[in-house]
């Protein structure tokens, strides 16, 4: 049977600072610049979900995009939009960068859909920068012991 790859794209705004405490206050300053910011800046991300599968042979499709777009709004977008990233339970001791957040929807959406039908997760954070993820299917990135960060 033939298959084929559907992207769908989300949004959610977000604010965020990226800073550890693996660095000192100035070394966060020189790593991450104006991103430092103690006050946070934001971002209007556009997060990329991409699912393969057979086409179907009646709806000719790959998946049943609505039920994908319930997923990721009750997912990913509900979770994010308008939240401070930093305040989330998952980044408590890791980094708010672009890489850890791809990587974290990646996790939070694996289980979610059937198995082995994710291929990809991208986010756009600005207009330069772009991250993208394609991992195991199998599992998920933390059932793996992996951690990001």
């Amino acid at each position: 049977m033939a298959q084929a790859t559907i992207t769908r794209r989300y949004r959610f705004c977000a604010a965020h600072r990226l800073h550890t405490d693996q660095l000192s206050a100035e070394d966060n300053r020189v790593t991450f610049g104006k991103c430092n910011n103690p006050n946070g800046h934001g971002h209007n991300y556009v997060v990329f979900v991409s699912v393969r599968g057979d086409i179907h042979p009646v709806s000719h499709q790959v998946v049943d995009v609505p039920q994908l777009d319930a997923v990721v709004a009750q997912i990913v977008v509900q979770r994010f939009d308008h939240q401070d990233l930093n305040l989330d339970p998952e980044f408590s001791t890791q980094t708010t960068t672009g890489e850890n957040l791809v990587l974290l929807i990646w996790d939070l959406l694996v289980d979610k859909l059937p198995a082995g039908r994710l291929v990809k997760v991208g986010v756009i954070e600005t207009r330069d920068n772009y991250f993208e993820y394609s991992g195991s299917t199998e599992n998920s990135r933390r059932e793996e012991g992996v951690r990001h960060g």
